[in-house]
């Protein structure tokens, strides 16, 4: 389970160098976009949920001229950045939110975008929100990480200890099962593998802290990790060095679903009033 608390800290000390090193997650946010090159929809407002600082918003806009994008982030910090995007007559609206908790009214957006967020949140609820603000025939446009995502630092630190020092990331078909208890329609998922390289094992920590991707488990280690520990995982890590590189591998999942036209209730399926037949029509009451 994900520190919330921990994980804001995380990203908002890391708000202002971000970019410098978020090279891996502008590669993902371009071709998330792409993607609605496939997609018919004029939507007149898009949500960029967890939009960090905010990248995929200036080809959101280019894209949609006529739409409103919200940026919405937990962390303060990166809004600050995404706030700067759009030029002065399209800034971004920005929401500082959790992602399980939106403050929208139902049915409030056309688009919801996401890109590597969903790793941090309790699906359940996050896609249920979703699914609320969506109006009926609303889109739902995602990329988050699945388990083979930093593979071999995880194994490196399994030689080392048994703690967890890396976040856990869930499996393309339990992300599916997620969307379609949430109720959401036609869910489509698929996975790209994608490797960085490095010439250091601390280069890539060092990069990770950058992000501000720490290890925001409840089950981590409190305790200060010392020299001898860090060389071993290094040593271990070495076992992976190919061409004079080591590889850093993430698995890049892929989602898309839409809200239903008639959206689930409390009580059922909402029915519009035009289905429903009066007493002078046949096949009233029985």
């Amino acid at each position: 389970m994900i520190d919330k608390g921990r994980a804001r800290r995380s990203f908002e000390r890391a708000a202002t160098h971000y970019d410098r090193v978020a090279v891996l997650q502008r590669e993902l946010a371009d071709r998330l976009v792409e993607r609605l090159d496939y997609v018919r929809l004029e939507p007149q407002r898009i949500l960029d949920l967890g939009a960090g600082t905010g990248h995929a918003i200036d080809a959101l806009h280019r894209r949609y001229r006529r739409a409103r994008v919200i940026a919405l982030d937990f962390a303060h910090g990166m809004l600050l950045q995404a706030r700067k995007r759009g030029g002065w007559l399209r800034r971004p609206w920005c929401v500082c939110a959790d992602a399980e908790s939106l403050p929208l009214a139902d049915g409030a957006v056309d688009l919801i975008v996401s890109n590597a967020t969903l790793q941090w949140c309790d699906l359940e609820r996050a896609f249920g929100e979703c699914l609320r603000v969506l109006r009926p025939g609303g889109l739902f446009l995602f990329t988050t990480f699945g388990p083979d995502t930093l593979k071999e630092l995880r194994q490196a630190w399994s030689e080392v200890d048994g703690d967890t020092h890396v976040s856990p990331f869930l499996d393309m078909h339990d992300i599916g099962d997620a969307l379609v208890r949430a109720r959401f329609a036609d869910p489509v998922m698929d996975v790209e593998r994608l490797t960085l390289t490095y010439a250091h094992t601390r280069d890539l920590m060092r990069d990770l802290k950058l992000l501000g991707a720490h290890n925001a488990t409840h089950e981590r280690p409190r305790a200060l990790t010392g020299r001898a520990r860090l060389a071993a995982v290094e040593r271990a890590y070495e076992r992976h060095r190919d061409a004079g590189r080591l590889p850093a591998s993430y698995e890049a999942v892929y989602g898309h679903a839409w809200a239903p036209e008639q959206k689930p209730c409390a009580g059922g399926i909402a029915i519009p009033l035009s289905a429903i037949g009066g007493r002078g029509r046949s096949g009233g009451r029985t």
